[in-house]
C-alpha cells in the first residue's frame, strides 16, 4: 500500500516514516517544506498547488504549524491553505483516502473539561489561532469527495519531540520554570505516547472501514504537574521551587502576548495562556470510539515515559 505522509520532517511524520518504513506492506513518501537529503523524500511548500511523482493510495497529512504562537496569516496559510492544496491533490490523484491529524485543541476552552467526546461542542470560539485553524482544515476534510478520517491526539510526547516537552525542559533547566498554585483543583489530563499515535495513524490510513472523527489518548489520565515533576526528578533536571498562582501566570501571560503583538516582537513570548492553561484546566477525554474501533494504545503511558526519559537522556 503506498502512504503519502506531509510534515514528514516534522514530530509525528518523521517518526511515523521511521517506524515503518522497513515493513514490506507499505510503500512510504514524505512531503515538507525542509530541504532534506533523504530518499522517498520531495520538499514542497503544501500552501500552493504542489505534484509529486507518487500516486498514494492513503495520504496521511500531518503538515501544520503546530505552535501556540503566531500571526493568523501563519496559521491560516500552513493549516488552512496547506488541507485545501492537500485535498486538491488527492482529487487530482483518484481520491485516496485522507487521514487527517487534527488536535484536541479545537475542543479547549479555559475551563476544566471531562470525558470530552467526538461529539462535544466545537466553536464558536477558540482558545488560540492554531486551534482555531485546525477546526477549519477539518471542516475542509468532511467535505472532500473520498474517504476519510480525522484523529485529533492530545499532548503527543515520545522521542524527537520537537513541540510538548523541549520547551518546558529547557525552562527547568534554566530554573525559570514555576511550581504552579492551583486555587482549585490540581489540573489532570490525558496525553499519547508517539508510536500509539503512530500506529492508530497506520490502521486508520490502510482499514477501509475506519471512517469519520476519533479522539486518541492513551486513556490514563494523570495529574499534569505531578507528571512534569516525576519526569524532572527522572532526567535529573532541578525541581521547581518558587510559586506562582495560575491566576498571576494566566495574567502575566496576557500581559506578555499583547506586548508581542503590539511590539512585533520576533519569536515566541516566554509565556503564553495556552501554555499555563495546561496546568490550569483539567481536560479528559472519552476515547471509547477509537479503542472499539482501533484498539487500545499500544504502548503503555509508563513504558512510553521510560522510552522517552531513555531517549532525553541520550540528547
Amino acid at each position: 500500500m503506498k502512504i503519502l505522509v506531509t510534515g514528514a520532517s516534522g514530530f509525528v511524520g518523521r517518526s511515523f516514516i521511521r517506524r515503518f518504513s522497513s515493513r514490506a506492506d507499505v510503500q512510504l513518501h514524505g512531503v515538507a517544506r525542509s530541504r532534506l537529503n533523504l530518499p522517498n523524500y520531495t520538499s514542497a511548500d503544501l500552501s500552493l498547488p504542489f505534484d509529486l511523482p507518487f500516486k498514494p493510495d492513503a495520504v496521511i497529512h500531518g503538515a501544520a504549524r503546530a505552535s501556540p504562537w503566531g500571526t493568523p496569516a501563519q496559521f491560516e496559510q500552513q493549516n488552512v491553505d496547506a488541507t485545501k492544496e492537500v485535498i486538491r491533490f488527492c482529487e487530482r490523484n483518484g481520491c485516496p483516502k485522507l487521514v487527517y491529524l487534527s488536535s484536541s485543541s479545537v475542543f479547549y476552552r479555559h475551563e476544566h473539561q471531562f470525558g470530552i467526546t467526538e461529539d462535544s461542542p466545537i466553536g464558536p470560539s477558540f482558545v488560540n489561532e492554531y486551534a482555531r485553524t485546525k477546526y477549519l482544515a477539518e471542516e475542509l476534510v468532511h467535505r472532500y469527495q473520498g474517504s476519510w478520517v480525522i484523529l485529533r491526539p492530545r499532548a503527543v510526547f515520545g522521542p524527537g519531540d520537537t513541540v510538548l516537552f523541549p520547551r518546558i525542559l529547557a525552562a527547568a533547566a534554566k530554573g525559570r520554570l514555576p511550581l504552579f498554585v492551583n486555587e482549585g483543583t490540581p489540573a489532570v489530563g490525558d496525553l499519547i505516547y508517539i508510536e500509539s499515535l503512530c500506529d492508530y495513524l497506520l490502521t486508520a490510513a490502510t482499514r477501509p472501514d475506519i471512517r469519520g472523527c476519533f479522539n486518541v489518548t492513551n486513556n490514563q489520565p494523570v495529574p499534569i504537574q505531578d507528571f512534569l515533576l516525576i519526569t524532572l526528578d527522572r532526567l535529573g533536571l532541578p525541581i521547581p521551587s518558587r510559586q506562582v498562582k495560575l491566576s498571576t501566570a494566566m495574567l502575566t501571560a496576557t500581559l506578555t502576548e499583547a506586548v508581542w503583538r503590539l511590539l512585533h516582537l520576533p519569536g515566541e513570548p516566554p509565556i503564553t495562556r495556552f501554555g499555563v492553561s495546561v496546568f490550569a484546566y483539567s481536560k479528559t477525554f472519552d476515547v471509547t470510539r477509537a479503542i472499539t474501533a482501533m484498539g487500545p494504545p499500544s504502548v503503555d503511558l509508563i513504558d512510553g515515559v521510560e522510552r522517552f526519559v531513555r531517549w532525553q537522556r541520550s540528547q
